[in-house]
């Protein structure tokens, strides 16, 4: 189920929250490690089991002055799934949450875009287990500029959170455990 949260929500959410001043599509900065996919979900309701997904490429598109036109686009590997612990990783790669065997790869991809305050509500088709289902990403601009090697480059971060049941996940981990809520920080380079 925390992958579910982390594959495309996150990315796209954080991508197509802010804008910049031109209309530009960019390129998830994969290589440097400028882009995070991070999920968290409550332990029996006494602490937060923390995880990541490690292996993920997206692109997005930005305009400030037209975010409606924004749109996100991501492809997680499920089975990068991350939480530090390899018997747990094991059993949440498993047919009883994120089945990677069957199902490799999550996506998001966006359908609309809105200004929500100072930030952008990205509502998008993530589709995780095999099932697919929308959800909302709250986005907001870090910042944008030059880079030191003549590039371009915007940041974002996002949150969001999604029910496990959505995504045909069935094991019962409690009453503080059904939601996953989705922690994203990306960087991407203007194409």
């Amino acid at each position: 189920m925390l992958k579910k949260t982390v594959s495309g929500l996150a990315l796209s959410a954080l991508l197509l929250a802010s804008g910049s001043a031109v209309a530009a599509e960019y390129k998830m900065d994969k290589e440097g490690q400028h882009a995070f996919i991070q999920f968290r979900i409550q332990h029996l309701g006494y602490s937060w089991l923390y995880g990541s997904f490690k292996d993920f490429d997206g692109r997005f598109t930005f305009d400030e002055k037209n975010p409606a036109a924004d749109k996100v686009e991501v492809t997680i590997n499920t089975q990068s799934l991350d939480t530090h612990h390899a018997e747990r990783d094991k059993h949440l790669r498993s047919a009883d949450f994120l089945n990677v065997a069957r199902y490799p790869q999550a996506t998001f991809v966006s359908t609309s875009v809105k200004p929500h305050g100072e930030g952008l509500d990205i509502t998008g088709d993530l589709t995780l287990n095999g099932v697919t289902h929308p959800v909302t990403l709250v986005a907001k601009k870090v910042g944008e500029g030059k880079d030191p090697w003549g590039g371009w480059r915007a940041g974002f971060e996002a949150s969001g959170k999604f029910a496990l049941k959505d995504f045909n996940i069935k094991k019962d981990l409690g009453p503080s455990s059904q939601e996953v809520e989705l922690i994203l920080s990306v960087e991407g380079i203007r194409q």
